[in-house]
């Protein structure tokens, strides 16, 4: 029989160096490992009780180290780090491969008329502003008016910006018509995850300090965090709309594609899938998950109120959502 574990692993932090960008590829590809999203209740539960046991001081008898670092990544991928709350399935950053592949698959096939464009655009908005609220910063309760208004604006923001695209590109060559939904997308994601997290740019998100001690809440870390976001969420997409384009625009003057018109869909689907299975865990690396910035770039009422509790304190620390 194996070992049981020692009760000093500390399973706050990833398994992997979050310090290096090779740490953290490894912690995504575990996050976002789409099969995690076929577990059932019972187990993300067991997992949920494995971690939290654990982090009270209790080791299950003859739990491996191997079995406690499965448990906290099953807890990690379904549950909220700062509310501990069980996430909604489709905005998990497992679910990012098979939704983002799905609607991508779908904005890159159907871009050709308006109504097209409206409804996928839409549609990836709507998902988007679950997922931006799915993977918030902080613990601050968002109330059912402001999230209504920060999902109204930034879908319709995000439309008319795909929309307005469209029509200046009305009269270029094809292939560029097709990286309209890209664009459109990276425009999109700086509104999107803004407005849908605007309640952190107003009030702060959580600081702390390296123990994980809670010292304030800061607006300057919350104006990080989401700029950090943004620039993973567009890169996550670059590869799987601006990749597939190419490709298609070559197959598409094939024999092969004009008899079988039916597989255009399909293929673009798969396109996508293979370049986000990669692209999601890597972008969400960019940057790690425990964000830091110095004291001295807070605001100066939150640098103040840090001082009064540890004057030597030099760097903060946040999760930056993903």
């Amino acid at each position: 029989m194996p070992p049981s574990v020692p009760a000093t692993i500390n399973i706050r932090e990833p398994r992997w160096d979050q310090s290096t960008f090779q740490g953290r590829a490894k912690h995504f590809f575990m996050v976002t490992d789409p099969r995690n999203l076929l577990l059932s209740g019972a187990t993300l539960e067991e997992a949920r009780r494995v971690v939290e046991d654990y982090r009270a001081g209790t080791v299950p008898p003859g739990l491996t180290e191997d079995q406690l670092w499965r448990a906290k990544y099953i807890y990690d991928s379904a549950f909220h780090p700062d509310t501990g709350e069980k996430m909604l399935l489709i905005g998990r950053m497992s679910a990012q491969v098979p939704m983002n592949m799905t609607i991508t698959g779908c904005m890159l096939t159907f871009y050709r008329t308006t109504p097209a464009v409206l409804f996928w655009q839409w549609v990836n908005q709507s998902f988007n502003a679950i997922v931006n609220y799915t993977n918030r910063s902080g613990d601050a309760p968002i109330t059912p008016s402001q999230l209504g208004t920060a999902y109204v604006s930034a879908t319709t923001g995000a439309v008319v910006t795909a929309l307005g695209l469209k029509s200046l590109t009305k009269h270029l060559p094809a292939i560029i018509g097709r990286y309209v939904p890209f664009a459109a997308v990276a425009a999109a994601n700086c509104i999107n995850i803004p407005l849908m997290r605007q309640r952190e740019l107003k009030v702060g998100i959580p600081v702390t300090d390296e123990n994980g001690n809670r010292l304030g809440e800061s607006t300057a870390a919350a104006q990080k965090a989401i700029f950090q976001v943004v620039v993973s969420r567009i890169g996550m997409a670059a590869p799987a709309m601006a990749i597939p384009p190419v490709i298609m625009n070559v197959l598409e003057k094939r024999a092969f594609l004009k008899r079988y018109p039916y597989l255009n869909a399909p293929l673009q689907v798969g396109l996508v899938g293979l370049c986000l299975v990669f692209a999601t865990p890597l972008c969400c690396a960019l940057f790690p998950q425990k964000s830091s910035m110095p004291v001295s770039r807070l605001e100066p009422e939150v640098q103040a109120q840090i001082q009064e509790k540890d004057p030597r304190l030099e760097t903060v620390y946040f999760n930056k959502g993903l």
